[in-house]
């Protein structure tokens, strides 16, 4: 790639990656995590253990992964390594507690497998809070 190409790609997939950071962390935090952290009280009534670690384990693990990691994801700190507990969550989600679901039915949850697997992929980009080492 010449000198000229790659000034000119840089800006645009830095634009790309804080824009896919940005727009999945929000959705999965608004869409899931919020409403964990807001109603826990029901959320321990309602959510699923499928490893048979109880309501309490299982709610903090989502917590994690649904509320916190999507802000670092956002900010770009820790990005790949906050990537790694929404990814395993959503497969747990999609092939343990509901492998009955085809597609169609789970379609948010396999499309947000995709952004955060493109995010621990690709790193977070220049356009982050803090840092200039790769994470």
């Amino acid at each position: 790639m010449t000198k000229t190409t790659s000034s000119f790609l840089l800006p645009q997939v830095d634009l790309g990656l804080l824009f896919l950071r940005v727009a999945g962390s929000c959705m999965i935090f608004y869409v899931h995590g919020l409403p964990k952290v807001l109603h826990y009280a029901h959320e321990l009534t309602q959510i699923e253990d499928p490893f048979g670690l109880g309501p309490h384990l299982s709610l903090l693990a989502a917590i994690l992964a649904e509320f916190i990691c999507p802000i670092l994801i956002a900010a770009g700190l820790f990005t790949r390594l906050a990537c790694l507990p929404i990814i395993g969550v959503l497969l747990v989600a999609m092939l343990a507690v509901h492998p009955d679901w085809s597609i169609a039915d789970g379609q948010f949850g396999w499309l947000l497998l995709v952004i955060f697997i493109s995010i621990a992929i690709a790193g977070p980009g220049r356009w982050r809070l803090a840092g200039s080492g790769k994470n």
